[in-house]
Order: structure tokens, then C-alpha cells, then sequence
């Protein structure tokens, strides 16, 4: 009967510091109130027919 080896996992007891969850998760909550608040703040532009064809070639030549 072969004998039981104990493996440890490689990184098993790595311990992160208390700001690499709050930082990822204080960054999300910002930029989660950026968009909600700031929804209505800036206009579309108008009146620039050149960008439009532009973006609607790049549509067209790109794969669906």
C-alpha cells in the first residue's frame, strides 16, 4: 500500500492586505456614481456628418 504524501498547494497561504479588495472595490463604487450622476451632463454633438460616414465605414468593413 503506497504511502499518503502531503502536497501543498502552491500559493495556498498567500494573505492579501486589506486594500487590495477596498481599493478595486472603492474604484467600482466611484466610477458606478460617475455614470449614474453624470448621465445627462454633457450634449451629443451636432452637425458632423464626416465622423458619422467615418464610424459607419468601420461598422461595415468589420466582421459581424
Amino acid at each position: 500500500m503506497p504511502a499518503r504524501t502531503h502536497r501543498s498547494t502552491p500559493g495556498a497561504d498567500i494573505r492579501l492586505p486589506w486594500w487590495a479588495l477596498a481599493l478595486p472595490a472603492l474604484a467600482f463604487t466611484v466610477l458606478l456614481a460617475l455614470i449614474t450622476t453624470g448621465a445627462g451632463g454633457a450634449p451629443a454633438p451636432v452637425g458632423d456628418p464626416a465622423m458619422g460616414r467615418v464610424l459607419e465605414q468601420v461598422h461595415h468593413t468589420l466582421p459581424h
